[in-house]
């Protein structure tokens, strides 16, 4: 078996990540969170976040495949998730009303907070151009960055404040708002 490990492609994959996974702009949700339910199992959502990705990178056209679905229409569908998590970012309202959850590792945070639909169309627009090997370390990476934001959110908000939160969280809502825009120009063509 031969590797072909290129830091290039594992920059350029570890940097797209990085945007879509957002974990940054995600920190006002990440801290809400906590202060519903109290604490955030910080090691168990990065390792089944890095689980699902990594699968979702082997098997995930296939699973698409089976069901009748096309990695375009996923897509498509991944960019109205983003743009309505983008709204309420933004607007400030909750457009999605969940029970409230008793723990926040697996649900909502590992999946589909940092594993979500855009996560996901980004691995397999990825696959199509890298090496998986360069893909995985790309996750790996991003993983820990991931797993040292959870694990630091209370130092984080006490040092943005909860003016520092709402601005970053309003400007990280615009990002995600124009990478939904993105997403969906860039696949909608392809439906028709």
């Amino acid at each position: 078996m031969e590797f072909h490990f290129d830091f290039k492609e594992i920059a350029t994959a570890s940097m797209v990540l990085f945007a879509v996974i957002d974990i940054l702009g995600s920190i006002p949700i990440i801290i809400g969170l906590r202060n519903k339910v109290g604490h955030i199992h910080s090691e168990k959502a990065s390792v089944v976040a890095a689980i699902i990705m990594v699968a979702f990178l082997f098997v995930g056209e296939e699973i698409l495949k089976l069901i009748g679905i096309d990695v375009n229409s996923f897509a498509v569908a991944g960019a109205f998730v983003i743009f309505f998590l983008a709204i309420e970012m933004i607007l400030g309202i909750t457009l999605y009303r969940d029970d409230q959850p008793e723990s926040a590792s697996i649900v909502p945070i590992a999946f589909p907070l940092i594993a979500g639909a855009g996560t996901m169309t980004a691995i397999l627009s990825l696959r199509a151009e890298y090496f998986v090997e360069n893909i995985i370390i790309a996750i790996l990476i991003n993983i820990i960055f991931v797993y040292l934001v959870l694990k630091s959110s209370k130092k984080i908000e006490r040092v943005l404040g909860k003016g520092g939160l709402s601005v970053i969280r309003k400007v990280f809502g615009v990002i995600l708002l124009a990478i939904s825009v993105k997403l969906f120009a860039s696949n909608i063509n392809q439906l028709f």
